[in-house]
This record gives structure tokens, C-alpha cells and sequence, in this order.
């Protein structure tokens, strides 16, 4: 057993905004080193017709194959590596905890254009095949029943683009899993000030110059400031930022930290990653749902407000839904507070029960 730590891969930009937003400070617990592992699915089909001869899907396992197979799916620009923090892992996969790895098969995919999954960078570029959520649950299938021969699903729980692919996980395969958890995130359309922000960053990006249709040289030097503007508008809690930046003098000082903090991001695989959430929308299949499920959203949350009413209404159509809002704090960090599992750990723990 040892202390698992990874640096996530989500554009270094705004895993700083997050990592100093977060509570990052939690300690990790020991659990078991996570493994690696790819599959390759033959003759990918997209939901816009293309088939790809071999989508390569990268995916990182902790616990044994006996233990009780649970899915876990991460969020836009992230990987499996932004799932195995100490605010998520460290806090639920060790031993007693909720999802102790000694009991549970902790099964962690790369989607469609993340992490070392295919995707646009690997020499493609703006000529890789649009793929969108289905597309990405449909992969994350095939891995799951063709890759590792696993025909039931204890859980499944993803945050922000993770959580919407839960909804889908739960809709599309009702009698394949037990409990579903969506985090950050609604089962309703893609709209409003959550989409229109996210095509707002991906225009500043695609009308740079330097962009080129996707064929540049260099990384676009207005991406910075885009996926800046959108961390700070869309994540961190509007209780926090006034409690760590009061005057315009630290305000400052946090947009010139997250603008010094080095990009890491390529160009097409952003704008793929953040695009695929155009057409989302599970509204309609959620009567489908069989899986006891548990949504957890924060009342801060800027991109899933709970004022809309929206996610309560669709609630109604759950035969087993419920949802648990984290009250907004000073220590909870809007879209982000989902990425520390402290603040629903004894929840997840009742629905397991």
C-alpha cells in the first residue's frame, strides 16, 4: 500500500485555479497502486457516421478484478489522473472508506479525446472525428463489456462532464448498474450561461491567428486568457473569491498567478473536449433510469444553478432519484466543490448501504 499522488492533466491554468480553490490540502489516504492498461475498439462508429479503424482508450485501474467493479469518469480537459487526488481518491478509495479499494474494482477511463486516449494531438488535428457524450459513453462501454469482461456495474459516478455521462450511463444501460452519481452537473440540455461561456472560449480561441484552422505552429496565445476567463467565471464560488480576493490589490494577484501558470493544452484537443457538450441532453430518457440515484450539486455551483428549478423537475421523473446539495460556504469552491469528496463522503457512504 502506498500514497498515490498525481498532478492533473486538466490545462495547467486551471488546475491551479482549482488546486488553490479547492481545499487541496486534504490528506490521501494509502490505497493500492493504481494499474494502467489500453483497449482498442475496432470500427468506432461517431454519431456523425465516421468510423475509426482503432479508438484507443487509456484507462487506470485500483483494487483487484474480484472486488466489485465501479466506474469512475472525470471531467472536461482531465483524465483518470485528475480523479486520483488526495481530495477524491485520498479521501474515498482507502481502506473504510467509501469506496475502499480492498473491496471495490476501481475502473477509471481516459474519454474520447483526454489524457492518452486517440484524440486530435496524436496527428489527426482538426481532421480527428467530432465525437460528443454519447460517443464517449459508448466507448467507455466497450471498454468495460468487450475490454475487461464486466457485464454489471456496482456504481458509477463521474463530476461535471463526468456526471453528465453518468445521467447518460444510467438511461442507456438501466439494468447494467446498481447506484448512479452525477455530480456537478443537470440532466437537462446543454444551454444557457453554462454553454454559452464554454462557446465563447472556444470562438476567442478558434479566431486567434495564431489558431490557423487548427494547423498552427504554436499554441494559440490567446488560449490563456480564454480558459482564465471561463475558470473564474464558471468555478471557484462566488463566497470564496470574496473571502481570498476582498481588494482589487489580491485580485489582482490571483489573475496574474493564473496567467503566469504555464499551458500545457493542446489547441484542438480543448476546443474537441469542450465542444463534445454541445448536444447534450438526458432529459428525455430519464424515466429509464432502474439505478438508486444520488445527485450531488453544490448551491454554488455557477454552471449548475439550483435556482432554475431545472434539475428538481427532472428529479421527478427518477423512480429512485434524490439529489444532495452541498450548502455554499467560504470552504466550498462553486462548480469545483465536487472535486473534494469531504463534502459528500457520508452521503455516498448511506447510498452504498
Amino acid at each position: 500500500m502506498r500514497r498515490f499522488l498525481s498532478i492533473s492533466p486538466l490545462p495547467a491554468i486551471l488546475a491551479a485555479a482549482i488546486s488553490a480553490l479547492s481545499g487541496a490540502d486534504a490528506i490521501a489516504a494509502d490505497y493500492p497502486s493504481p494499474s494502467q492498461g489500453e483497449f482498442i475498439a475496432h470500427n468506432f462508429k461517431f454519431h456523425g457516421g465516421e468510423v475509426m479503424p482503432e479508438l484507443k482508450l487509456h484507462y487506470t485501474t485500483v483494487g483487484e478484478p474480484t472486488g466489485q467493479p465501479i466506474l469512475v469518469l472525470h471531467g472536461s480537459g482531465g483524465s483518470a489522473a485528475s480523479m486520483l487526488t488526495p481530495a477524491f481518491a485520498g479521501e474515498l478509495f482507502g481502506a473504510g472508506e467509501p469506496l475502499d479499494a480492498s473491496k471495490y474494482y476501481i475502473i477509471i477511463p481516459d474519454g474520447i479525446g483526454h489524457g492518452k486516449s486517440s484524440k486530435p494531438s496524436d496527428g489527426m488535428k482538426a481532421a480527428f472525428s467530432k465525437y460528443d457524450y454519447d460517443d464517449m459513453v459508448e466507448a467507455q462501454h466497450r471498454l468495460v463489456t468487450e475490454g475487461l469482461k464486466i457485464n454489471h456495474l456496482r456504481l458509477v459516478i463521474g463530476n461535471s462532464m463526468g456526471g453528465m455521462q453518468t445521467w447518460l450511463w444510467a438511461e442507456k444501460y438501466p439494468d447494467m448498474i446498481d447506484l448512479a452519481v452525477p455530480m456537478a452537473s443537470q440532466p437537462t440540455a446543454m444551454a444557457a450561461r453554462n454553454w454559452i461561456l464554454r462557446r465563447m472560449m472556444i470562438e476567442t480561441i478558434r479566431n486567434d491567428p495564431d489558431y490557423n484552422n487548427g494547423n498552427y505552429t504554436r499554441q494559440p496565445r490567446m488560449m490563456k486568457y480564454a480558459i482564465a476567463a471561463f475558470g473564474f467565471a464558471t468555478s471557484g464560488g462566488t463566497l470564496a473569491y470574496q473571502s481570498r480576493a476582498p481588494t482589487a490589490e489580491k485580485a489582482d494577484q490571483m489573475v496574474d498567478q493564473r496567467l503566469a501558470t504555464p499551458l500545457t493544452s493542446d489547441a484542438n484537443d480543448f476546443i474537441y473536449q469542450w465542444e463534445a457538450s454541445h448536444d447534450y441532453d438526458a432529459s428525455s430518457g430519464l424515466s429509464r433510469i432502474m439505478a438508486r440515484l444520488l445527485a450531488i450539486n453544490s448551491a454554488d455551483d455557477e454552471r449548475n444553478p439550483p435556482e432554475t428549478g431545472v434539475m428538481t423537475d427532472a428529479l421527478k421523473q427518477v423512480r429512485h432519484g434524490k439529489l444532495y446539495l452541498i450548502p455554499a460556504s467560504n470552504e466550498t469552491r462553486g462548480h469545483g466543490t465536487t472535486a473534494n469528496a469531504k463534502f459528500y463522503k457520508q452521503q455516498l457512504e448511506e447510498l452504498l448501504r
